[in-house]
């Protein structure tokens, strides 16, 4: 084979593998892009408090997707209101009282609390997992991968046992 088929072969090559490269990993930030994106509509009313209402919510009735419930205020200039909602989770339970941050311009309730921060960003935590498979079979970063993947399950842990 003459030199100049075996150096543009080479390049094929190199070509090829960045662009796998570039490929998987754009496929990469992609997916914790879409965690944060998906993590962050909630986590900024839990982790942002400043200046927002919160209170407690006491359960009252649990629907399909929501529970509903009285709201006692603990900031100041927060309103009582006879009915709030709060997204219906495993861990919300009729007749028991949460700690709440409401969202603005509405009667929409967010557990608050290091349990709320972390079921908040449970999206996140999806996302490494997913992340990982990706970092680990197509980036061929196995390291990486176990990085992101520990800390998907990290999180996912951290947040099953507080809420």
């Amino acid at each position: 084979m003459p030199a100049s088929a075996a150096s543009s072969r080479q390049a094929s090559v190199t070509v090829l593998r960045f662009g796998r490269f570039a490929a998987m990993g754009a496929v990469a930030v992609l997916i914790l892009i879409a965690g944060v994106w998906a993590s962050w509509g909630t986590a900024q009313h839990v982790m942002l408090t400043k200046g927002r209402e919160s209170g407690t919510v006491e359960v009252t009735r649990c629907g399909a997707d929501m529970c509903t419930g009285r709201y006692t205020p603990l900031s100041e200039g927060s309103q009582p209101r006879a009915r709030v909602e709060l997204e219906k989770s495993v861990a919300v339970e009729k007749g028991r009282t949460y700690t709440v941050v409401m969202k603005p311009g509405g009667d929409d309730a967010v557990r608050s609390g290091p349990a709320g921060v972390l079921y908040a960003w449970i999206p996140l935590g999806g996302a490494l997992l997913l992340a990982s498979v990706v970092v680990a079979g197509g980036l061929r970063r196995t390291r990486v991968a176990w990085v992101l993947a520990l800390s998907g399950v990290g999180l996912l842990t951290a947040a099953f046992v507080a809420v």
